[in-house]
């Protein structure tokens, strides 16, 4: 045994020996080498990388990466230079871009999500169980993707916890080694990229962030694209992503009501760009309406603190719009109508314009006017039933916000009466703990401007314009694919009963309610020849010009009057008749009358603008030569004695 750790030893040490001579060869050759190169830089009289170059017509010495000179801005001599050499470490050759058009796995190769190997996801770390169905949700989930149960709150230590790695992260470690100036800009033309913005766009809608989703709309991204196998690779969620998904797929299935309804009214309506409303083609006029508006807000002291527009408007289309040549019109109500929500009420079953009585001897037809795909759908379609532009300033937003903040008592009262009477149709009681939850979920909603609105948010509008408001609806809310996505309850009449009557206006606004989305519905002026038809009841004493709305659906049925009490559920016609100018027509339909009111100043002048666009392209259309001039013809014949 001795002789064998002896042998052992001996070669060891021979080794190491023989190691220790080749470093010092390897040191020997580094030292002369470097000495040869200083030598030679010596001889050649060449200046070492790092010496400053001297100005030949100042003679400044400046910085060796300095192109001109500091003082005179002479440029830098190029003798002894090397005109390949840009920086330390980087190279003269041009980078080729990685986002062609081979495939898209090539194409989407800077956008990989999955960790390097060898290292361990944070993310998957900082992974949160639900209490209810074990499942691992997403560090920023706020429920779970499973069964929806609430995230458990977070602890001090996973505050401190490392953040998950996400494809900015990712995207800006790689090529840490290219110049800064490079780096930034191919990250930026990735981020402009189409389909980086697709998969940003599908990570917000599962994280609910509906940014990454505008971004892709607004850079003219498809809504109905689908995720294919190598993107659902890219993203690298199996439990989220699956080929052939959309986003409005996602949205349904991680529960994103704001996104959905983007998407949907997207979908199915035109861009800003493709449509031309009055408020667009005059601008500064819509912004004097706007402002007009707010200073109209006045707050009601008392008993219900309620916000309220002490006047009242009424947006009607002008009746010069018959005037325009068929083509013209054709054009102005492309670009004006929300053609597909006009579709989808007027087809299958019909809620608006079902009466040829009310449309065609009563002059009562209702358009569907183009609203914006926000989620502020609600007060602009309501802004544009009264005044004919889009809530852009959120002043009736806020005026609602406000409403039910100081007056939450009464509309509360009222609100969880509704409530426990519909829960009680369907063998339901719900807790006074669930109620408080919803109604501080309601009043959250109604303070942040984007966020989707619901039928408590209609009833206290028609407090704060203090006049009724009829929502015709579908039931059910369809995709673009004609998927159902659920049942929709807005469809009714909303009356302000928390005011005195004698103080709300009678004249109704109408609102349509497709796709999880709201649009003004409003009536071509009449002229007033269209009011010699004789109704049952009496005519308007002012003799103003008046539009026929039903109250029934096509069946006859009447609407459904939302925040009744029971009392007043007993006799439904009544209450209605009470808070509008009903009346019964020859033709036996229920019918509530809205005034057309003159025309505000702002609002003419608006309107006469965005005639004249139309003017001027029906002037456009016509020949260049005057049209012939009808002369007598006169015979060649001598006059006779008769003549």
């Amino acid at each position: 045994m001795s002789e064998e750790q002896d042998d052992g030893s001996k070669k060891s040490a021979s080794l190491s020996s023989a190691e220790a001579s080749s470093v010092e060869a390897e040191c020997g050759a580094h030292v002369n080498a470097s000495t040869n190169i200083s030598q030679t830089n010596q001889m050649t009289g060449a200046a070492p990388d790092n010496a400053k170059w001297q100005c030949e017509m100042c003679t400044y010495e400046n910085f060796p990466l300095s192109r001109k000179c500091t003082m005179c801005r002479a440029q830098k001599p190029s003798l002894g230079e090397d005109i390949f050499k840009l920086q330390d470490g980087a190279s003269a050759l041009p980078i080729q871009d990685t986002c062609g058009a081979e495939s898209v796995a090539e194409r989407l190769k800077p956008l990989r999500i999955s960790s390097p190997q060898g290292q361990a996801s944070a993310s998957s770390m900082a992974k949160w169980s639900c209490g209810t169905c074990t499942f691992e949700n997403w560090p920023r989930s706020q429920k779970c993707a499973m069964c929806g149960a609430t995230a458990p709150p977070r602890t001090h230590s996973d505050l401190h916890a490392p953040r998950p790695t996400g494809i900015n992260d990712i995207c800006n470690s790689q090529n840490s080694s290219i110049h800064e100036v490079e780096n930034n800009g191919r990250r930026s033309k990735r981020r402009n990229n189409t389909d980086w913005m697709w998969l940003q766009a599908c990570l917000g809608v599962v994280e609910g962030d509906a940014r990454c989703v505008d971004a892709y709309l607004a850079a003219g991204g498809s809504p109905a694209r689908a995720l294919t196998a190598p993107e659902v690779a890219l993203l690298n969620r199996a439990s989220a992503f699956d080929p052939g998904h959309t986003l409005v797929h996602l949205a349904i299935r991680f529960q994103r009501q704001e996104i959905l309804s983007t998407l949907l009214s997207r979908i199915s309506g035109g861009g800003p760009g493709l449509k031309r409303s009055p408020s667009y083609v005059a601008p500064d006029l819509a912004s004097a309406i706007r402002r007009h508006i707010a200073s109209c807000i006045r707050h009601k002291k008392g008993n219900f603190p309620c916000r309220y527009i002490n006047e009242i408007c009424t947006f009607s289309l002008p009746a010069e719009i018959d005037e325009l040549p068929a083509a013209i019109q054709e054009q102005l109500f492309a670009e004006l109508l929300d053609k597909d929500a006009q579709q989808t009420l007027e087809t299958d079953t019909p809620l608006i314009n079902w009466s040829c009585e009310l449309t065609v001897n009563l002059g009562s037809r209702l358009y569907a006017l183009w609203n914006r795909s926000a989620g502020d759908c609600l007060p602009d379609a309501l802004c544009q039933a009264a005044y004919g532009v889009f809530d852009r300033a959120n002043v009736l937003r806020a005026a609602l916000a406000d409403t039910l903040h100081h007056a939450h008592r009464s509309f509360y009262a009222r609100w969880q009466a509704w409530e426990r009477l519909q829960a009680s149709q369907l063998q339901y009681a719900p807790e006074e703990s669930q109620l408080r939850a919803e109604w501080s979920r309601l009043l959250a909603a109604a303070a942040r401007p984007g966020t989707a609105l619901h039928q408590l948010h209609v009833f206290a509008l028609a407090h704060v314009l203090r006049r009724p408001v009829l929502v015709y609806g579908v039931d059910v809310v369809n995709s673009f694919r004609g998927e159902a996505l659920g049942y929709a309850r807005f469809q009714g009449i909303y009356l302000p009963l928390l005011w005195d009557a004698e103080f709300c206006s009678k004249s109704p606004l109408c609102l349509g309610y497709t796709r999880g989305h709201f649009s003004a519905l409003v009536p071509l002026e009449p002229y007033s020849h269209r009011h010699d038809y004789i109704c049952r009841e009496q005519q308007d004493e002012d003799g103003e010009d008046m539009i026929f709305l039903p109250l029934t659906d096509s069946e006859g049925k009447l609407l459904p009057v939302h925040f009744l009490t029971c009392d007043e559920m007993a006799d439904e016609e009544s209450v209605v008749r009470r808070w509008t100018c009903a009346c019964v027509t020859e033709g036996g339909v229920l019918a509530a009358r809205q005034r057309v009111h003159a025309r505000p100043l702002l609002q003419a002048q608006m309107l006469e603008e965005w005639l004249n666009h139309y003017r001027r392209l029906a002037q456009q259309t016509r020949g260049p030569f005057p049209p012939r001039l009808q002369t007598a013809e006169f015979s060649s014949d001598p006059d006779t004695d008769e003549e």
